[in-house]
């Protein structure tokens, strides 16, 4: 196994270790203020799916595509919810235009001729 492999694996387990940590964190902010909102669990969906991502490196060394833009829409729509209604209605275009597009994407990747994924 070469350095940058022992390297990547490295980062990979920090970066999962951190993550559970965050996600511990949340819960307890959400047990504090005992209540929990949307945004809340949208933060908490995306800890799950970098831990996810993490997981399926782990077992077959590479990382599907479709998981990042999972995350992205995910971030994005959490970011339209804390912005509330005093955001600009063109940036609320903007945002949900880019995860229409990723949406897209992901369709393009999973459905595209050769595609391991449609198989299944």
């Amino acid at each position: 196994m070469n350095i940058i492999k022992i390297i990547e694996k490295g980062l990979l387990g920090i970066i999962a270790f951190l993550t559970i940590i965050a996600t511990f964190q949340e819960i307890m902010k959400i047990y504090a203020v005992g209540r929990v909102y949307l945004p809340d669990l949208l933060l908490l969906f995306i800890y799950t799916e970098v831990l996810g991502m993490i997981g399926v490196f782990y077992t077959s060394n590479k990382i599907p595509i479709t998981l990042p833009l999972f995350i992205a829409m995910t971030a994005l729509s959490r970011l339209i919810i804390l912005q509330g209604k005093d955001m600009d209605p063109s940036a609320l275009v903007y945002e949900a235009s880019a995860i229409v597009l990723i949406a897209l994407a992901c369709l393009i990747i999973r459905y595209r001729p050769g595609s391991q994924q449609s198989e299944e």
